[in-house]
């Protein structure tokens, strides 16, 4: 297993840290799915210089993103979308794209289970098609219920996958699985070979080992299930804006890159912009437990 690393959880640019990750020993980058953001040929050569692969994308399923919307226009460009981070994976000769089919922060059902199920089905049948084509994989991700309301658990995903195509894949989230699943690591091994993206974070969403979670179980239980392949680091630091904040120069007081809708993204999440050094110290803390654990 290898090292990627998630560039949503702080505004900078895409040279900023890809220096960062390189130097850490990161060999993987999960980009954000911004597609109108990049150029896949300027990024792959930036990549190339820095010696860092993409390994997918994640879905940023923001305002009318939403593939179970009751419009079928914005079903629609919703669908469009998430093609277009496909097509910027593969344009950066990567492999998976973890989909969260619903807007994020959107609790409140459009329609019946039933008509949201078939909406689900049918947008990500779609994408499917497209996504053979391309060689990149789908990995369906579960998120936790103050996010959404559709797909907080591993079996969730395993379902829809299930019912999409057989190279339909789950993507898991160790933060997430501690809030939702009765057994991660039952989760994992019923998740199985269907598993083609794992991201990581500890229980309060900062770095791996930082929190309580159980990382020499949580790596004994991929090896199990034989997954070899990239773990993907994803924290999103919980800023304390009070007198008991242990990391007193965690917040970034005057950001200089984070957009109106970055800065909601993250604000939604639970954090807000932070500073380089603290982001530094979490890049190096994920690499410096994990690489420990998979010697």
């Amino acid at each position: 297993m290898e090292l990627a690393i998630h560039n949503w959880m702080r505004a900078e640019s895409l040279e900023h840290t890809l220096n960062r990750i390189s130097k850490l020993d990161y060999t993987y980058l999960e980009i954000q799915g911004a597609p109108e953001s990049y150029d896949p040929q300027k990024v792959k050569l930036q990549m190339d210089i820095y010696g860092i692969k993409c390994w997918g994308s994640v879905t940023l399923m923001l305002e009318e993103r939403n593939l179970l919307a009751k419009d079928p226009a914005q079903r629609k460009m919703s669908i469009q979308y998430v093609k277009d981070v496909a097509k910027m994976v593969s344009d950066l000769g990567g492999s998976v794209i973890s989909l969260v089919p619903a807007t994020v922060g959107k609790i409140i059902p459009d329609a019946t289970p039933e008509q949201e199920w078939e909406w689900a089905v049918e947008g990500v049948r779609e994408v499917y098609k497209y996504t053979e084509e391309l060689g990149v994989r789908i990995g369906i991700e579960p998120i936790n219920r103050f996010e959404t309301y559709f797909i907080n658990r591993g079996a969730q995903a395993l379902a829809l996958a299930e019912e999409v195509g057989p190279n339909c894949g789950v993507c898991l989230d160790t933060f997430h699985m501690n809030i939702e699943e009765v057994d991660m690591f039952e989760t994992m091994k019923k998740v199985g070979n269907r598993l083609v993206n794992f991201h990581v974070a500890d229980n309060n969403r900062m770095a791996p080992g930082m929190g309580h979670l159980n990382w020499k179980k949580i790596i004994d239980t991929l090896r199990e299930i034989n997954y070899d392949k990239v773990l993907s680091v994803e924290f999103c630091a919980p800023l304390d804006r009070t007198p008991a904040n242990p990391f007193p120069n965690s917040i970034e007081s005057d950001p200089k890159e984070l957009t109106a809708e970055q800065k909601k993204f993250l604000e939604d999440h639970g954090s807000s912009a932070i500073t380089d050094d603290f982001y530094t110290m979490l890049t190096k803390k994920s690499m410096d437990t994990l690489t420990e654990l998979l010697k």
